[in-house]
């Protein structure tokens, strides 16, 4: 649970970070995918979600954005909003903080949104209110499936959402070649059993 559900502690050390949107009188999820565009996983994310007709939230690597401006153009037409996750996919607290925040500005000289994540959800001070004063909402997670793992399976990622998620929750998928085999089981599924639950999905601006 200390990863699919980050617990209060942990998301008390970003305390300006926005972690869950609740909606009163109605059961609201946000669906989120981190670390494309990609061509491999990515047009076949978005063609599940027209299936469906859900929307959601891209947190796009720059580099890929600039590798694949096709299908990043494709997403914003097909009505789902992104944010930014880097141009090389930093850590923050791997990299000294102007590294950091230098990077996140050359994303979005492509990416062109002020929601932004961070690569593994790591910062250290004083990026988060570099951040902030760039502009920059960012957004966290109530709910990680995992996808990326190699030590989880697709049924067990499918069950963390199904045991984790609640009203307002921001929940991650990857649109990554680590997480496909994962993702493309989980997915439909779980937009399925959400749909059964009541959930509408909604975006993040």
């Amino acid at each position: 649970m200390l990863i699919e559900q980050p617990p209060i502690l942990y998301r008390a050390l970003y305390p300006k970070a926005i972690w869950r949107i609740p909606v009163p009188n109605k059961k609201t999820v946000y669906l989120t995918f981190d670390d494309g565009p990609i061509p491999e996983v990515t047009p076949w994310v978005l063609d599940v979600l027209d299936k469906y007709n859900v929307k959601a939230t891209f947190f796009c690597v720059g580099d890929n954005v600039r590798k694949y401006g096709y299908i990043y153009e494709e997403l914003l037409k097909r009505g789902h909003t992104v944010g930014n996750h880097t141009f090389h996919h930093l850590q923050g607290w791997q990299n000294r903080s102007w590294t950091f925040l230098n990077d996140t500005q050359q994303a979005n000289e492509l990416i062109h949104s002020n929601l932004f994540r961070p690569p593994h959800g790591h910062m250290v001070f004083p990026q988060p209110g570099l951040l902030k004063k760039k502009g920059y909402k960012i957004i966290m997670w109530d709910v990680v499936t995992r996808d990326y793992s190699r030590y989880m399976n697709p049924e067990q990622v499918l069950e963390n959402v199904k045991r984790y998620t609640r009203d307002g929750s921001i929940i991650v998928f990857h649109d990554s070649l680590k997480a496909e085999v994962n993702m493309k089981y989980a997915l439909p599924k779980a937009i399925e059993w959400l749909l059964e639950q009541g959930y509408t999905f909604e975006l993040i601006r």
